[in-house]
């Protein structure tokens, strides 16, 4: 599957959402002052092995889809939202973050999807580098990754 955001002029950037043998879907994305959100699932969901948004539009589903009431992809929505509190207000420890996220989850009345440590500190990497090439990309211009963890610019 390849995801291409394009940065908006806006208020909104845009992902495009190719999929074999599926029509080109396109998302809009509020822009936030960090990474789009879906950007931030990229993040999570090419290193964790759990099915988040992501995952599930590989495997067929439509972008309209909820997630609601699939436990596993709501708790990688707690960790997305996790790393998006990291990126506006500073980043905690690694034990801090697990914790952050694990009450997210018991907030929202749902299990927790198990994640280590070295997954939390490779997602961060993920993070800085998508970060870094995001602020790059002019307005209109695109960033495209595909979900084997390559990303390529492009203006």
């Amino acid at each position: 599957m390849r995801l291409t955001f394009t940065k908006g002029t806006g208020k909104y950037d845009h992902l495009h959402i190719e999929r074999g043998g599926l029509p080109l879907e396109m998302i809009q994305c509020p822009k936030q002052g960090i990474i789009p959100h879906d950007m931030v699932h990229y993040a999570v969901e090419s290193v964790v092995q759990h099915r988040g948004f992501l995952s599930l539009l590989r495997e067929g589903m439509l972008a309209s889809f909820s997630t609601q009431g699939d436990e596993v992809a709501d708790a990688i929505e707690r960790l997305v939202e996790t790393f998006q509190a990291e990126m506006w207000s500073g980043q905690a420890t690694t034990a801090d973050a697990i914790a952050m996220y694990e009450h997210g989850c018991a907030a929202s009345g749902h299990a927790v999807a198990p994640v280590s440590q070295q997954e939390i500190e490779a997602i961060r990497v993920r993070i800085d580098e998508l970060s870094a090439a995001w602020s790059d990309v002019p307005e209109k211009g695109k960033l495209t990754v595909d979900f084997d963890g390559v990303f390529t610019r492009s203006a």
